[in-house]
């Protein structure tokens, strides 16, 4: 028996590498401190503990039964990628103009902040869907590779949980009217991987057909 059987090094640094690229703890800062930056700490820090969770819980069940969910369901990454396209693109207008819902949502701040758009499709996006799906395919069977994608999943949650829940520093930089122009600002940059998504679905639906 070698190492490889209880733990593949090569596949956690490739998981872990294209996880966080994907995922990009540093990019969901902006997003995290336009939705919560005017909250107080132990709201940011209830909002980042729970969007973590629920993109580790979204992507563990894809990890462990995405390619059964997607073949009973019929759909294909295209249709993810262009459903979370579109749930981007209604947060990024929002973001850009200022509505969001009014004192009617206020009450439901916390759960729409943890599962829309932060814990899904933002975090646990099509994008990351997608990578954990192949990566389980490569693991093929063998357990060490399994420990190994397991550990890099929960690795990656860990380094978007310290960006998200120790972003106060920024705010006491910014202030209130840098918070203003980073919601615009983060906006605009979820438009743009809106549009993406968007694009790679009609590319993916164009290619299968």
């Amino acid at each position: 028996m070698t190492i490889t059987d209880f733990f593949d090094a090569r596949l956690f640094m490739s998981a872990t590498i294209t996880l966080i690229v994907i995922m990009d703890p540093p990019g969901t800062v902006p997003v995290f401190l336009s939705l919560t930056g005017r909250k107080p700490v132990a709201f940011r820090a209830k909002a980042a503990r729970q969007a973590v969770l629920v993109s580790l819980l979204v992507i563990s069940l894809f990890a462990v039964a995405g390619q059964a969910i997607l073949s009973y369901l019929g759909i294909g990454i295209p249709a993810l990628q262009g459903a979370g396209g579109l749930l981007l693109l209604l947060i990024a207008l929002q973001l850009l103009t200022g509505k969001t819902g009014g004192e009617a949502e206020a009450a439901g701040d916390d759960v729409n902040v943890a599962l829309v758009p932060l814990g899904t499709p933002l975090l646990a996006g099509p994008g990351a869907i997608a990578a954990t799906i192949v990566f389980v395919r490569q693991a093929d069977g063998h357990v060490g590779a399994y420990v190994a994608l397991a550990l890099s999943i929960v690795t990656v949650h860990f380094v978007l949980y310290l960006c998200m829940r120790y972003s106060g520093v920024v705010i006491r930089l910014i202030k209130e009217s840098g918070i203003t122009l980073l919601a615009k600002i983060a906006g605009l940059l979820l438009a743009a991987i809106a549009v993406e998504l968007v694009a790679n679905s009609v590319k993916g639906f164009i290619a299968g057909t």
